[in-house]
């Protein structure tokens, strides 16, 4: 039937062009922003997953920079723990060199005198963003001292944080009390008594003496002798100590890689969900442009049967 009131050939074609210009406007807006999933209008599951990926990655990041931090104080404690480790060697060969026949303890003295003021410089000048890991004092003990490792989020959406712990007390190596002198007990292996193994395998404190306050001038040879023992058992140690400090170095560069990693995940994760596929975007514009023309076509062919009825009545 024909109408001059309702032309419903222009209806369906305007309703078919409406459809295919909204498909265009969303295909055009996925082409201009990247993503077929903008806003949670798009797909709200999608939508959520990839806002709360996006801010977890923030996270990581902000664990990756803390990791560099950790990494370069890490960095600076073992500098200062090897540095000190070849000053004490000196010293100990000064010591075996004292312990010949004839040989000037005074200037030898002069000598280790020097070397363990080098020693107190390099324990004072390891510090990084406040932090020093082998010098201590009253107002700044030693302790456990946190490095963030990694941010957690659970299957129930509880978020935590990894923490790499490592106790200060095993890379101190001068500590100074409330007084301002340096401590002879507790854990700091240059200002602390020596001890070394006495013939009969008991350890035997050397009392009142550290590699700090070592005096050699009027020490007899039992004396010497002892005191060599005293400064090569705090150099294994302080090895000791060096390479725990390594190992933790070690463990933050494979933290701080694998942080990396997860987070180059993370994104392409995230991408598959929400980023559009230029190829499948650009092929269907094209599509939709040759229906909208087809679309407008039809439409004016349409809009035409109103005006092909007047001439029923010529």
């Amino acid at each position: 039937m024909t109408s001059i009131l309702t032309n419903q050939g222009a209806i369906a074609a305007l309703a078919t062009l409406r459809s295919i210009n909204d498909e265009m406007s969303t295909t055009q807006n996925r082409i201009s922003s990247g993503a077929k999933v903008e806003s949670a209008s798009d797909n709200a599951a999608y939508w959520s997953i990839a806002t709360t990926m996006r801010s977890d990655n923030k996270s990581l990041s902000t664990v990756s920079d803390a990791l560099g931090l950790g990494a370069a104080t890490t960095d600076v404690a073992y500098t200062a723990l090897n540095s000190s480790i070849s000053v004490v060697d000196t010293i100990k060969t000064k010591l075996t060199a004292a312990s010949q026949p004839g040989v000037d303890k005074d200037k030898v003295q002069k000598e280790i005198k020097k070397l363990q003021d080098q020693l107190v410089s390099i324990a004072k000048s390891a510090s990084f963003s406040g932090q020093n890991w082998v010098y201590h004092t009253a107002n700044s003990a030693a302790g456990t001292s946190s490095i963030v490792g990694s941010f957690n989020r659970d299957n129930s959406g509880n978020v935590s944080l990894t923490k790499l712990d490592f106790n200060t007390a095993n890379s101190s190596l001068i500590e100074v009390n409330s007084a301002g002198n340096y401590a002879t007990s507790g854990s700091a292996l240059l200002s602390t008594d020596m001890t070394y193994k006495n013939a009969q395998g008991s350890t035997a404190t050397i009392s009142g003496v550290s590699v700090l306050t070592l005096n050699i001038t009027n020490m007899d040879s039992t004396a010497l002798s002892n005191a060599l023992k005293g400064v090569d058992a705090v150099l294994q140690k302080m090895t000791n100590a060096a390479a725990d400090v390594g190992a933790l170095n070690k463990g933050i560069d494979l933290q701080k890689s694998f942080v990396s990693d997860l987070m180059d995940s993370i994104k392409k994760g995230v991408g598959k969900l929400v980023d559009a596929d230029m190829n499948e975007e650009s092929t269907r514009l094209k599509a939709l442009q040759t229906q909208q023309q087809l679309g407008i076509q039809a439409l004016s062919i349409a809009n035409s049967d109103s005006q092909n009825i007047l001439r029923l009545f010529q």
